[in-house]
């Protein structure tokens, strides 16, 4: 049930507060299409959800209190398992998805505090407050951004541990200052200056999976 709501909750931010029940749905959760359709009836009667067949399905204020709650506990734990742990950025987020069910109030407290009850995870995305706010912050993607422009990276998407792996070798991390040399036509590569340091030559796909703020 967790699972689902917060999967529900990921998938319909920017999207008019509504996520579509398709294939989208069940890629996330890499279960057949059917299968959500019936989960998503159970997250109905149970009052998480309000589903409209065909259409989509919008989560409930009590979905929404759960969805945040595993949010905090997740990237509370994300950052205690980089900072305290060592853990590398790639392998915080499934370590963190095998304990974000089973933490107490006062291990998530605990750990707030040891972080200076900070409003980010390790990737630069916002760690919802205890009483379950979060403050969204609108960034530019790095693809968006035009030749000779420099901007700050304040975050990068954490779905794909190797995307990560590679991000990190190249210095792609929040924090990171980055200058676009060039962009190549047609949807070619951009060739970046990374903290001053060597050019890189970056793919449109991860260029897509970083946010930034210009300077």
């Amino acid at each position: 049930m967790q699972d689902y709501v917060k999967a529900i909750y990921k998938l319909q931010e920017g999207r008019d507060g509504v996520a579509k029940l398709n294939k989208t749905i069940a890629k996330k959760m890499q279960i057949s299409p059917p299968s959500v359709t019936s989960i998503i009836k159970k997250l109905a009667e149970q009052h998480l959800v309000r589903y409209t067949p065909y259409r989509g399905v919008e989560l409930t204020l009590a979905g929404e209190k759960i969805a945040l709650e595993m949010i905090r506990h997740h990237r509370l734990l994300e950052f205690y398992l980089a900072e305290a742990l060592g853990y590398s950025w790639d392998q915080v987020d499934a370590e963190a998805d095998k304990l974000e069910h089973v933490i107490s109030e006062e291990f998530e407290d605990r750990i707030d505090k040891v972080l200076n009850f900070s409003t980010l995870d390790p990737h630069g995305a916002p760690i919802p407050s205890k009483d379950g706010a979060m403050k969204h912050r609108e960034y530019l993607r790095l693809v968006e951004l035009p030749k000779g422009k420099t901007a700050v990276v304040r975050q990068v998407s954490d779905r794909d541990p190797d995307m990560l792996r590679y991000m990190g070798s190249l210095g792609l991390k929040p924090g990171a200052c980055v200058e676009v040399r060039e962009k190549a036509p047609f949807s070619g590569p951009l060739v970046l200056k990374i903290d001053s340091n060597e050019e890189q030559v970056l793919g449109l796909e991860v260029a897509d999976h970083v946010y930034v703020t210009v300077t």
